[in-house]
């Protein structure tokens, strides 16, 4: 069964850091591309970053690039998501969801994923 698991989330203050991870079971990070999506009550679900299946192409929602970095690590088969400089405004539900693209240096900001996880709470609150 293809599966991606979430962790990492938490309550942080404004200003701090967190790291998310993305852990897939029953593929390899090198086969899927990666996105990582939030959404806050109420809201829609918005894409935060994503990365191919072969890490070339990387693309984050414009207003958060610079804060939020996202990488992967083969050896472990995991996706992070490391979030500074964290803001009021980032408290959200946070998915990891996987697809198998087509072309490897392709991936998404809009949630056309058939692979989703549970997601995981980040609150930055003081």
């Amino acid at each position: 069964q293809l599966q991606v698991a979430e962790s990492g989330g938490g309550l942080v203050q404004p200003g701090g850091s967190l790291r998310l991870s993305c852990a897939p079971s029953g593929f390899t990070v090198e086969d899927y591309y990666i996105g990582w999506f939030r959404q806050a009550p109420g809201g829609k679900r918005e894409g935060v970053s994503c990365i191919s299946s072969n890490g070339k192409n990387i693309y984050y929602k414009a207003t958060l690039k610079g804060r939020f970095t996202i990488s992967r690590d083969t050896a472990e088969n995991t996706v992070s998501l490391q979030m500074n400089s964290l803001e009021p405004e980032d408290t959200a539900t946070y998915y990891c969801a996987a697809e198998r693209g087509t072309i490897p240096n392709m991936c998404v900001l809009t949630p056309r994923y058939n692979i989703w996880g549970r997601g995981t709470q980040v609150t930055v609150s003081s």
